[in-house]
């Protein structure tokens, strides 16, 4: 670790004057990409804005046609949320799945986003249920969010305050976790939303990505079977010591029909 600054924010305003005062800092949500990345000084901001006693970021309201969820809601919060589990289970099952239970307790939604790790499973969710990103400043919807591999929309020093995420008639989450870190190999969320459904990839590529082909088969019959034989082209997919490009496109096609049953049966 190096020498850097800590400020501790106590709202939305003193959170954003105090990243702009500093030539190279980051907001701390959960830490727990940031912290490691800056021990192994993959990341050397001079200061860090901490974000835990913003008013608000904690909130979650469940609406008719949605949920709006804090940027600061830690996935444990989500995962055993009883309001969650009855609205949008699909939230609940994916929150539940993250990294080990230190993890679920101090790593938070909006954390996730804003870090846009490409094998990170809310992007998926996001990106699949057509959720918008609600900043200090602006709504941004999750299609024009994610840009790149650890790169979104976001301005320097705009924070992510909510999200909000529409209500699906079904949706499930899979994932072929990698067993040490429990990060997505391949992870796919699939979402049958009111105007037709939505198939989201995340880990298998540079970012979150939907596969076109499988939503256009899906709105024709909404069965596993509609997808059999259907998978992206590898050639474009990560391929690394944890697993092929060829593999990861076998994957989708095996977590997107597991997903699908998924929604299937709990619906």
């Amino acid at each position: 670790m190096y020498a850097f600054e800590y400020e501790r924010a106590t709202d939305q305003k003193h959170a954003v004057e105090k990243f702009e005062s500093y030539d190279a800092p980051r907001y701390l949500a959960g830490g727990q990409t940031l912290l490691a990345s800056m021990k192994m000084r993959l990341a050397q901001p001079d200061a860090l804005i901490d974000l835990g006693r913003v008013a608000g970021l904690k909130d979650m309201r469940v609406e008719s046609d949605g949920m709006t969820l804090g940027a600061m809601v830690t996935h444990a919060t989500i995962a055993q949320s009883q309001e969650v589990q009855q609205s949008a289970p699909w939230l609940s099952d994916l929150a539940k799945g993250i990294g080990d239970r230190m993890v679920r307790h101090r790593g938070t939604l909006g954390g996730s986003l804003a870090n846009s790790d490409p094998s990170a499973d809310w992007p998926a969710a996001a990106l699949a249920l057509e959720a918008t990103i609600v900043t200090d400043r602006r709504e941004i919807a999750a299609t024009d969010f994610f840009q790149g591999m650890f790169m979104t929309a976001l301005e320097p020093s705009e924070l992510i305050v909510a999200v909000r995420f529409p209500q699906a008639r079904r949706a499930a989450y899979a994932k072929f976790r990698n067993p040490a870190s429990r990060y997505a190999v391949v992870g796919v969320f699939v979402a049958e939303l009111q105007h037709g459904v939505r198939v989201a990839v995340t880990g298998a590529g540079p970012c979150v990505f939907r596969v076109a082909e499988m939503e256009q088969a899906l709105a024709q019959s909404f069965q596993p079977s509609s997808i059999e034989g259907l998978r992206p082209l590898y050639g474009d997919l990560n391929n690394d010591m944890h697993a092929s490009s060829e593999y990861r496109a076998h994957l989708i096609s095996v977590c997107a029909r597991r997903a699908i049953s998924s929604a299937i049966h709990r619906a």
